[in-house]
């Protein structure tokens, strides 16, 4: 299997790239939407909450957790999750430039 090359790409297109991966299952799309409806949670209010098995639900928040979206803090025997807020504005952001490009209105080129 060839590596993905990411050394060709620049750091924006690199970035761009995670974010879409990661945002590309909806198992994290509902973990980070139930994040902001209540704040803040536990692994276990998750499962609950999503109904996919504790390990599936761990997985999906270290990806979430990778990239920096959200944070944990431990509180005793769990970690409590939530949004890391300024990361999040910095995703929104470089997403923000990459998807407001339009084409301009010229003839079709196809």
């Amino acid at each position: 299997m060839g590596l993905a090359k990411t050394e060709m790409f620049t750091d924006q297109q690199n970035e761009i790239a995670t974010y879409a991966k990661v945002f590309g299952h909806p198992a994290r799309v509902a973990i980070l939407q139930h994040l902001f409806k209540i704040n803040t949670c536990v692994c276990g209010d998750l499962v609950n909450e999503i109904g996919l098995a504790q390990p599936t639900i761990s997985q999906h928040l270290k990806e979430l957790k990778l990239l920096g979206l959200i944070k944990g803090n431990v509180e005793g025997t769990s970690v409590c999750y939530c949004i890391d807020t300024e990361k999040w504005s910095q995703m929104k952001i470089t997403m923000f430039h990459f998807l407001n490009q339009d084409l301009s209105k010229k003839e079709d080129c196809c």
